[in-house]
This record gives structure tokens, sequence and C-alpha cells, in this order.
């Protein structure tokens, strides 16, 4: 039957190409051929799928009339030619960054000479850690990548054994760090942060200003437990402005964007860093600030509520300023939103209830931020409450393990942290940082300032060198270690250097359309000009340094004796800005906590400033004089070098 089917079809299209075959006289000799060698009567499966030519070639031409059929062959136009192929993209490091990088380190080791005070290993040590610093800067290879190859290096070279290269991948800061990525997913995946933006927005949203001031106030309540600024702006809250923004008529990259737009992306843009300087658990820089600081020998008691009340009052009063602020300087042209609740209202029941998940996130959120707060009186460390938290997350099914793998961001933070950090230690250990800062205090003393000076002078440095870099952790990274040692070089306080300049780390994330992950997030967005983004980012940082100066001093002094044993220090701090409170008090206080140095107001010596350093941690710590090697280590040195004598 089969067979008798294709004959029929072959005849059919024989006689329609006989009689066009004065058109066709190639297609003939081709039927007549491929007929001879195979006769339709015979033609089976088998020789269908030797000779399959003869039927496509023929069973369309029926379909085309006598008139197209006539249309000469030879005179087609050629068939266009195929796209070329895109060239691969190049693999492997970029050149030059590589050279520069490298370079850096090269120069410092073999052209400039070895300093007096620092060993052979410490300065090669210090040649592969700037390397590596140039790398994160110009970025020849993913900073993950590069950073593992600075750490291969200093193992080769034998400047740091096995152990001590990867002594930092146990800290327990740089778990909580990764551990915390992990809670950021789960605000994203089950919606939960989401909802809460969302309901912030139908209560205060009926006008362009209490749109905002929803939007922010919903970031802070968030932050603590989401400690990605990046999440909290690509997975959260740029979504739900270009909805409400298009909503308004307000469209990215169109003259309409000033609606509503831009000026609610400047305004979470601006807010944000304030969010983040608020808790310590809201940003993963702010974690690696502290570790850093420890390993200068600064290191603060209950950290989660140290920081937050150091940083709650001016990180408050920035958060209700900045709205307002921008709504004066960069005003939207739509004052009233009046739909938006309704929106939000719409998109709430969509979500449908509260489910479980959310629920689960919820109470997970609350027992960690609980155990944050009150573990050192428990005895739990902040990385082991996240430990609890995550493990019940994934026993409860809120977040499987492939969530954890896939979480990018986490893994690559853990690898690059834990370098730098092992290095910085080593660095310490090596007495590289102790030289550095002896340097720096001579230099500081020889412009006769006074640590106050110092302190915002370099408080200044630290924060608009920002405009070289794009990332806030690569900026902490790099200099974090060599500032507070400037700090402390100069008289600084510990526990004000380290607390002001990790404040700082979170306000400059909104400099630049480039200076944080959460920047890149809101320009890509398409509502704000670059030129807005740099004229509105100075402007606001200059507005936060004056609240963050003047409410922070104020309410630092305030504090004082809330930080307990180290009351002293915090009183000093202030009192050398705003003057004594009372003579009375300030000098019990002093007598208590450095009676050698009690008469002292102004120091004459660059070991008279590190003595100073040293008793003020003695009077911090007490009997725990381990937290206070590192400025003993400082006076040491400097007394060698010197030959002064200081009583205690």
């Amino acid at each position: 039957m089969e067979s008798f089917a294709l004959h029929s079809l072959s005849t059919t299209a024989t006689s329609t190409l006989l009689s066009h075959h004065h058109h066709h006289p190639s297609r003939l000799s081709l039927l007549r051929r491929t007929s001879s060698r195979s006769p339709p009567s015979t033609i089976s499966l088998r020789s269908l799928s030797v000779q399959p030519i003869s039927f496509p070639l023929l069973k369309p031409i029926p379909r085309f009339s006598t008139r197209i059929a006539a249309a000469p062959q030879d005179n087609a136009p050629p068939p266009p030619p195929p796209p070329p192929s895109p060239s691969p993209s190049p693999q492997g490091a970029k050149l030059i960054p590589l050279i520069l990088s490298i370079s850096v380190g090269l120069i410092l080791r073999f052209a400039v000479p070895l300093p007096e005070g620092v060993t052979p290993q410490g300065w090669q040590l210090l040649s592969i850690f700037l390397s590596t610093i140039a790398g994160l800067v110009l970025s020849p290879l993913p900073v993950g990548a590069w950073a593992f190859i600075g750490l291969t290096a200093s193992i080769v070279t034998k400047t740091l054994s096995f152990s001590a290269a990867f002594s930092a991948f146990t800290s327990e800061v740089i778990w909580l760090i990764v551990i915390s990525f992990f809670f950021a997913r789960g605000f994203v995946k089950t919606g939960l942060g989401d909802r809460i933006a969302t309901y912030f927005v139908k209560w205060l949203g009926k006008s362009t200003l209490g749109l905002s001031y929803g939007l922010t106030l919903s970031e802070a309540l968030i932050a603590p437990a989401m400690p990605s600024t990046t999440a909290r702006a690509g997975g959260i809250f740029l979504p739900i402005i270009k909805s409400l923004s298009l909503s308004a008529g307000s469209k990215p990259g169109d003259s309409s964007s000033r609606k509503l737009g831009s000026y609610l992306i400047q305004s979470q843009f601006q807010c944000a860093g304030n969010s983040s300087a608020l808790f310590l658990t809201a940003a993963a820089q702010n974690l690696l600030c502290l570790k850093l600081a420890e390993e200068l020998g600064v290191v603060i008691s209950n950290p989660w509520v140290s920081w937050f009340k150091a940083a709650s009052l001016p990180a408050i009063i920035s958060l209700l300023c900045t709205p307002f602020i921008l709504y004066k300087l960069y005003p939207p042209e739509t004052k009233d939103t009046p739909d938006a609740p309704g929106i939000a209202a719409t998109k709430l029941k969509q979500m449908g209830p509260v489910t479980k998940n959310e629920w689960i996130m919820v109470s997970t959120m609350l027992l960690a931020v609980t155990l944050w707060i009150c573990g050192e009186t428990l005895g739990i460390p902040s990385v082991v409450a996240a430990m609890i938290g995550l493990s019940i997350l994934l026993l409860l099914g809120v977040l499987n393990w492939d969530d954890c793998l896939s979480e990018k961001s986490a893994w690559d933070t853990l690898a690059w942290f834990a370098v730098l950090v092992g290095m910085a230690g080593q660095l310490t250990n090596l007495g590289v940082v102790t030289w550095m800062s002896d340097c720096v205090a001579k230099i500081l003393q020889s412009l006769s300032l006074g640590w106050p000076a110092a302190f915002w002078l370099l408080q200044a440095a630290y924060f608009f060198i920002h405009y070289l870099f794009a990332s806030q952790t690569g900026h902490v990274g790099a200099l974090f270690s060599a500032f507070l040692a400037m700090h402390i070089a100069a008289g600084v306080p510990g526990i004000l250097a380290a607390l002001a300049l990790a404040y700082n780390t979170n306000l400059f994330g909104a400099l630049t359309h480039y200076s944080s992950g959460q920047a890149a997030v809101y320009f890509g967005a398409g509502y704000v000009d670059l030129p807005d983004v740099f004229k509105i980012g100075f402007v606001m940082a200059t507005i936060n340094a004056i609240i963050w100066g003047v409410v922070g001093t104020f309410w630092w002094k305030f504090l004082g004796m809330a930080f307990g044993t180290g009351s002293a220090v915090a009183h000093r701090a202030v009192d050398s800005v705003m003057g004594p409170r009372t003579i009375q008090h300030e000098a019990v206080e002093a007598a208590s906590a450095s009676p050698a140095l009690a008469g002292s107001s102004m120091l004459s010596s660059t070991c008279d400033i590190h003595a100073k350093a040293f008793q003020d941690c003695i009077g911090s710590y007490g009997s725990e004089i381990s937290k206070c090697q590192f400025y003993m280590d400082m006076l040491s040195e400097c007394r060698k070098n010197s030959g002064s004598v200081i009583g205690a």
C-alpha cells in the first residue's frame, strides 16, 4: 500500500513537471535518472531512505503558478551571506591591570630599601598584600580569584606557612557574614521582605514624601536581618519603586522620570547607608570592620548592643531628615500619590495571607536578633546564634541546601574576605603595622596636630578616597586597618576611631553610581542622570557628616557612662572636642583610668602617645591584657628606638 502511494505521488509529480519541461529541463533529467535507478513499482521504505531527494524536490512545484515557475533561475539573487560569528570573549586576566597590579608589589619589594625595624618576611608580605589590594581596585580577575592568587603567592614564596595563610578561614566573623547572606536569601525567597515594604507603602503612601518615608522605615526594619544592601535594593525596593513610578506615569530614561521615580530612587539610595550604619548586622562590611579592629587590639564588648547604642541617634535623625532634604533639593513633580495605597493593597491581596514559611522566617530572625543582643550574657557567640537560625530554616524547609550553594556572593565573600583578613593579621604579627603607625605618629607630631584634628583629617581622607573604589568591602579590606592604625598612632581612642571608620564605610556607599552594590542597582534603573548622582552624593555626604559629627558628639558624650569600663575613653574623646563637662569629674576618671597621665592634656612625644593608648586600653579591659597587645608592642618598639622612659 505504501509503495502504491509513493508511486502515485511520483507519477503526479512527473506529469506536472512534463507540462513545464521547457522551463525546467534539469529537473526532468534528474527525475528520469532517479526513476531509471529505482522504479516506482518497487519502492520500499528502505529504498526511500536512500533516495529521499526526489520527493522534496518535486513536491512543492504544483503549488506555484506557471508565471512563477517560468522565472529564470539564473537571475535569482544570491542568498545573503551568513552573519559573522561573534568574536570569542577574551579569557584569563586582563593584561594591563595584571601588569600594573603585580608591578606595585615588585617595586615595593625590590626597588624600595628595607626600612629599619621591618623584617624581610614582613616587607615581602606587605608587597604581596599591596599587589592584592591593587588587583581589587584594577580588577585583572574577579575579586575572589585574584585574592586566591595572592594567597598562593604568599605560600609559594614561603612568606607564610599554609596554616598561617588559611588561618582567617576559621574566623567567626567571616562565617557570620556568610550565614547572613543565607538569611537575605530567605527574605527574598519567602517574600517576607516584599510584604513588609508593601505594608509600609499602604500605611504611609498617600503622598510622595510619605511614600518615601514608608520605604525608608521598612528598609530600616528589615536591615538587621538582611545584611546585603544590594539584595535589599534589587530584590525588594527597586521593584516596588518601579511599579509605583510606572503607575504614576514616571518612566525611566524619559522626561517623565522626574515625576516620581527619580526622587524615590535618590531618597532610598541615600537612606540605605544610614540603615546599614544603624545595625551591626545590617551590612557585611560592618562585621569585617570589627574583625579588623580586633586584629589591632580594639575589641568592643557586646558588639551588637554597643554598635546600636552609638549609632542609634545620629542614624535615626539622618533617616528622618534625608527624605525631607531631598524633597527640597531634588523635588518630585508629583507631590501626591493617592493611588499608591490602593496599589499596595491590591498587591497584598494578590500575595494572600502570610504563609507558613514567612512566619518561620519572622520567628527565626527574632530569635537570632535576640541572641545577638543577649548573646554575651547567655554565653552564645554571634556566629553560633546565626548557625542556630540557619539550622532552623534548613530543618523546616524554608531554605534548602541548594539555596545555600547557589548563593555565590556568600562563598565569594568567604574566599576573598578571609584572604585579606588573614594577610592583615599577619602584617600586624610581623610588626609592619606597628612600623607604619609609628611613621604616621611622627608625621602628625611634626605638624603639631592634636588627636582631635588628626581624627577629623583622617576620617575625611578615608571617606573621600572612596571615589577611587567600586566596593565598600574592598575599601575596608584595603584601607581600614591602615587608617585605624594611623588613628591609634595619633592618640585617638581606639573604640572611637574604629566605630567612626565603620560608620563612614556605610555612609560613603551613596557617593557615586559605582560606590557600592546598591548604587549600581539604583542607577541601572534609568531614573537618575549621572550628573545628579555625583551632585546629590556629594551634598548628602556633607550633610551626613554634619549630622553624625554634631549629633554623634552630643550622643556619645551622653552615653559615656553607658560604655562601662570604657567610659574614660569616651569622655576624653568627646571632651577634647567640646571641652570638659566638669573638671572634678574628669579628674576622677582620668585618675582611675590612667594615673600616670592624669595631669597631662597634651602629649609631647610619640612614645607618650603610645603610652596613653596602652593605658586607655588597660583602663577599658583591666586584667585582659591580651586585648592590649598591639598597644604594648607599639610602646615597646617606640621605647627601644627612642630610649624614652615612661613612668607607669
